[in-house]
Parts: structure tokens; sequence; C-alpha cells
């Protein structure tokens, strides 16, 4: 993990555990999140997929996602008989029940997932900013410094989760700050304190890991077996990005609702291999320097 940047003894890591089991796509979070931070609307426009989830993804202007995943695979319609009328004709058809019976979307089968900026322990964006705009604040939370960014977007392709992305208007980057202003004041964040669900929940994040566990083994009681924690939890070595400071209960793959099942910084993924690289070569640099230096000497 990267140095924090701001120095407060009294300080604990903060972050957020969100169970997609009991949200509801309300997308009040989304609403707050942008009341709080002055960020522009994205618009209501139905996509070609049909999809209710008019934001789409996370970018500059959109902090929080709630993602909505319907779960169906499109069946063709079968062939129906035709609308008779009179006495020799089929009848009437229910197009309805024939629809939902052949992959229509139901909302019963649907998933939800509110999606945010993950603050990894290893943050890929932090590692990629060359001019120190993103730091690590004291509540080993990552933020964007805007006065400090320059608009390189280095950070962009160095996030595994496609998170941190360049306002189109001026360049600088721009993500979920976990309400860091709200946080100095000892306040919950803003998709948080709107959640009606508590699908979204705050707080120390140690207390909020073991909070997850005892979640999912709940569910796993009542018979959900397919529910576990994404991000947090995991043994050494298996961590995604060192640990997310924010981090999710699922109950289907990652892949279903847009996460990569295996993410790392791409500086500390390769570390130790241009590490190696570096030390090789500067080993093979000073052999030549001592070389050239006995060689003149000897003349």
């Amino acid at each position: 993990m990267t140095e924090i940047a701001i120095d407060r003894p009294e300080s604990r890591r903060m972050g957020f555990f969100t169970d997609t089991t009991v949200c509801i796509g309300c997308k009040a979070c989304e609403v707050a999140c942008k009341q709080w931070n002055d960020l522009p609307a994205d618009g209501a426009v139905f996509r070609k997929t049909s999809s209710y989830d008019h934001t789409g993804s996370l970018s500059a202007s959109t902090w929080r996602h709630v993602r909505f995943v319907e779960q169906t695979e499109p069946v063709p319609l079968p062939d129906l008989p035709a609308y008779g009328g009179g006495n020799g004709g089929h009848g009437e058809v229910d197009l309805v029940a024939a629809a939902e019976a052949h992959g229509v979307p139901q909302m019963d089968r649907w998933l939800f997932m509110s999606d945010v900026c993950k603050h990894c322990t290893n943050a890929g964006c932090l590692d990629a900013c060359p001019t120190g705009a993103l730091i690590r604040t004291e509540f080993e939370t990552v933020i964007v410094q805007p006065d400090v960014c320059n608009g390189c977007g280095y950070c962009v392709p160095s996030c595994p989760f496609g998170v941190i992305n360049r306002d189109p208007y001026d360049g600088r980057a721009a993500k979920c700050t976990l309400c860091y202003d709200r946080l100095e004041d000892g306040l919950e964040p803003a998709c948080a304190k709107s959640c009606p669900t508590d699908s979204i929940l705050f707080g120390p994040y140690d207390e909020l890991v073991e909070t997850a566990k005892g979640r999912v083994l709940a569910l796993h009681e009542r018979g959900v077996t397919d529910a576990y924690l994404y991000g947090a939890g995991d043994e050494p070595g298996e961590q995604l990005a060192g640990e997310l400071g924010a981090f999710f209960l699922l109950t289907a793959p990652p892949e279903r609702f847009g996460l990569p099942a295996q993410a790392e910084s791409p500086a500390q993924e390769n570390g130790p291999v241009a590490t190696a690289a570096g030390l090789a070569a500067a080993a093979l640099g000073l052999a030549a320097a001592v070389g050239a230096f006995a060689r003149a000497h000897r003349r």
C-alpha cells in the first residue's frame, strides 16, 4: 500500500460494504452522490438492450452506478396460432404469458449492484499518477486533487475496474472520493446515508469485514449457498488489488456484474519482474564501468 499523504494518528481505515441481496435498484445512492458532489445528470435514454439502467457505467460525472443485471437468456418465441375470433378459430392467445415463459425479463430474476470506486489497497490509478494528484488520505481512501491533475490520463488504463475517467470538458480525472469532505466532519457518505435498505454500509473497515462475513454465513444458513464476498476476507496471495476498500456480497460470478475475477495494480503486478530486470541492467552497467576503469588504469 502506498504511503498515507495526510497524517492524523486518530483516524482509521473507512470503507463501504455493499450487499447486493438487499439492493432494490432504486438508484437513490446515485442521486444523492450527484446532488452532494454537484455532478451533472446522465439523462434518461433506453439502451438497445432494453435495460432500465439509464446510467450505463461509472464515469467522471457518475461516481455511483446501480447496475441492472437482467437474469434472462432471450429465446425465440414459438409459433403462435392466429386469433380466430369465430367458431372455427383457435380462440384468444395469452401473449404476455407466452412471452414471460420464453425469456422476457422478469423483475424477480433481476440482480442489482451499486458500483463505486473500490479504493484499493494496491491502487493502480495512484501508482500511475505522475503529478501526485492522486493521494491516499488518512482514512486510507484514494482521492483526486483536481488542482494538481494535469489530465494526462495515465490513471485511466491503470485501474483494473474501469472506475476512474477524464472529464470531457476540462480533461481532468475524477472519481468517488468516499465523500472525503463529509468524513472530515464525521458524517456518513451521501450514498450510504440515502440507501433505504442498508444495502450500502459505511464504517471502520475491519468492522465492516466482520459484518460482511456474518452476513454470508447467515445467507448460507438460509439456503443461499452461492453468496460470497468479493474483495475482502481472502487469503494472502488471493486478494484483489491487495483488498478492496469498497467490497461486495455477490450471489453470481463477478463477471455478471461487470467486475473482473482477477485484479491488481499493473505497476505492482509487474513490479517484481521490472525490479529484477532493472537490477540486472544495473549490475551489467556497473561491471562494464569497473572493466573500463581497470583497462584505463593499466594503460
